[in-house]
């Protein structure tokens, strides 16, 4: 895992090349694996290969998510708000595997954040995320993972510019 973590970056630049069948497949039975709070598993996905819709999504909110109308597929991290209050963990928690999954079957991804944006008229993207997917109001919609071949990749952050100042012990202070 701690190989997968250190080479994973972000990847906004994609191939023009489909995802097999079969990587798609454990890229979906990761998100489905993802751990939830007690167990409640409030998450759901909208998996998009269409690229017209792929080109909609690219554009819900002001920046950041350019890089969708050239992904390969997108998964889209939903939560459902009356089975749980954890949506945002568990979403979290389940963009995270989906994008480590996908390191560690040779492709690119990108998190691109939904919940909290808006576009550049002030209108939530999670607003227009559930009108162009049809997504019913009691679901937050958290992010948009945006998977592919990696047209290039950027280079591993070497361990010795880690923040090291970020890790306490015992206490803050």
């Amino acid at each position: 895992m701690i190989e997968i973590l250190r080479k994973r970056r972000s990847v906004r630049s994609f191939l023009p090349k489909n995802i097999e069948a079969e990587k798609l497949e454990i890229l979906k039975e990761a998100a489905l694996r993802a751990p939830t709070s007690r167990n409640i598993n409030p998450t759901e996905f909208i998996i998009v290969i269409n690229k017209s819709i792929l080109e909609k999504l690219s554009k819900v909110k002001a920046h950041g998510a350019e890089f969708l109308s050239k992904s390969n597929v997108a998964f889209v991290v939903i939560g459902n708000t009356d089975k749980s209050d954890t949506c945002i963990e568990d979403c979290s928690i389940a963009s995270i595997i989906i994008q480590l999954t996908a390191e560690s079957l040779g492709l690119g991804s990108c998190w691109a954040q939904i919940r909290l944006r808006y576009d550049e008229n002030k209108n939530l993207a999670e607003n227009n995320v559930r009108k162009i997917l049809n997504i019913p109001d009691n679901y937050l919609i958290e992010s948009i993972i945006g998977i592919g071949y990696p047209a290039s990749k950027p280079k591993p952050i070497d361990y010795s510019k880690l923040q090291q100042s970020r890790i306490h012990e015992e206490s803050f202070n």
